[in-house]
């Protein structure tokens, strides 16, 4: 992992983890450009995302939806061509916010969500692309729809609601090695003809990427450790 220093070094991290990315790609035969760093930003202060931001940095993560609406309205004012994607479970009476802030949703993972997106794409005249979430642990505290149950939800989300489906998302079970996941979520993409995988954050993203991550999500190793934010999300 690369060296986590201060705020002040936020582009010196970047390009860290970059480095480590490109290199992993590389041994996969895969080009470092192939796979995109979603800086999460969860509980992370303005300033810090402006450093990022300056370094060149467009794409981004958040957790929840009450807290990006209270930070990105005004760094997307100044930054149109940034890209924020919600990684962090939705409920469907947030839906309207989401869709209004977010360019990816990367957490679908209940056919009520998905009516819901659908419904709200169709009123606002935007269609978001949407990442499937699969709970490969089958963890009962996590989201996401079971490994045997997501094909014939993939399908419900393309055929019957008509929802983006662009990739799917996973998070491993913290105290299991992650490639037996990267590769399950990796099989699942296969059988669904879906080119674009989300898995990999702070402790585990150079195995992701040589498993076939196209975005990697990672915080820490970007912007050091969050002053708040729950135990169980410090592998990001």
């Amino acid at each position: 992992m690369p060296q986590i220093q201060d705020s002040s070094d936020i582009a010196t991290n970047l390009a860290a983890v970059r480095a480590l990315i490109a290199a992993a790609a590389e041994a996969k035969g895969r080009l470092g450009e192939s796979v995109t760093l979603i800086a999460v930003s969860k509980a992370q202060p303005v300033a810090k995302i402006d450093d990022a931001l300056d370094a060149g940095h467009k794409v981004f993560g958040e957790n929840r939806v009450q807290e990006a609406k209270a930070k990105w309205p005004g760094i997307k004012a100044r930054h149109p061509d940034v890209e924020l994607h919600l990684i962090g479970p939705l409920q469907t009476n947030k839906v309207r916010d989401a869709m209004a802030l977010f360019d990816v949703i990367e957490t679908v993972d209940r056919a009520k969500l998905a009516r819901a997106l659908a419904a709200e794409m169709t009123r606002a005249g935007r269609r978001v692309p949407c990442y499937i979430q699969v709970n490969t642990g089958e963890e009962a505290q996590k989201s996401g729809i079971g490994p045997e149950e997501a094909d014939d939800f993939i399908a419900l989300c393309r055929d019957e609601v008509k929802l983006p489906v662009a990739g799917l998302m996973c998070i491993p079970p913290i105290d299991e090695e992650p490639a037996l996941h990267f590769a399950l979520l990796r099989e699942i993409a296969r059988r669904n003809q879906i080119d674009i995988l989300s898995m990999g954050m702070s402790v585990d993203f150079e195995t992701a990427v040589r498993f076939g991550a196209t975005h990697v999500r990672v915080g820490r190793a970007v912007f050091g450790a969050r002053e708040t934010g729950p135990a169980t999300a410090a592998a990001l």
